[in-house]
């Protein structure tokens, strides 16, 4: 059996839908985050997909759960069965000053009002409690984040985050998948093999069940 893999969706459905149509036989697809589109929308797709936010995400809708029924959210700390494959995920962005802050107390205003911007919506960070949830899992078979390990360059700057080294580095996955830098790069981090995947209209991965070896397919 084989299962599917797409980076960063950003409302791009349209390339969604064309990839899982032209693979019927994947009963399944992964996604590191950021699926909605700019005005916070989600559709439906043919294939249920299991993914984890991204920092571009309609929060309250994850929130309410009011979301098509073929997206199936894994929220941050969480371990989940998808037909015997132990997928583990934490989502969102790390930002230092809300680390240590309780998922529950992360701060974000109103929709309604004007002070209701994607930056002032805190909820698409992750915080300790939710790494440290992650480094207890074990026989975890893919662990999907949004954020890169260390090190990860973009440029000249330092895009990985430390706290994904140290989850890696304790839960031991078989195959480590990330997104958010809109880039494909293959490497190996805390001895698991770890792969940014690029934007969705870009590429895409087919992953064998049994050995999670990967196809990287352009789109």
């Amino acid at each position: 059996m084989t299962l599917g893999a797409l980076g960063d969706i950003h409302g791009d459905f349209a390339t969604a839908r064309r990839i899982m149509e032209r693979h019927r036989e994947v009963p399944f697809w992964l996604c590191v985050g950021d699926v909605a589109d700019d005005q916070g929308r989600y559709e439906a797709l043919p294939a249920p997909l299991y993914w984890i936010q991204g920092n571009n995400e309609n929060f309250d809708a994850i929130a309410s759960v009011d979301l098509p029924a073929s997206l199936h959210y894994i929220p941050n700390g969480e371990l989940i069965v998808i037909d015997g494959l132990r997928v583990a995920g934490l989502g969102g962005t790390h930002a230092p000053t809300m680390y240590d802050v309780r998922a529950e107390d992360l701060p974000h205003p109103e929709k309604r009002t004007r002070k209701a911007t994607e930056q002032a919506d805190r909820r698409r960070h992750f915080v300790r409690e939710q790494v440290d949830r992650c480094k207890t899992f074990e026989g975890v078979d893919i662990f999907l984040s949004h954020e890169a390990p260390v090190p990860f360059r973009v440029g000249r700057i330092q895009a990985g985050k430390q706290p994904i080294n140290d989850v890696l580095a304790a839960m031991q996955p078989r195959l480590h998948l990330f997104g958010h830098h809109h880039r494909f790069v293959e490497g190996v981090s805390e001895g698991a093999p770890s792969v940014c995947l690029d934007a969705i209209g870009v590429s895409y991965l087919l992953i064998s069940r049994k050995t999670l070896e990967y196809q990287h397919l352009p789109s």
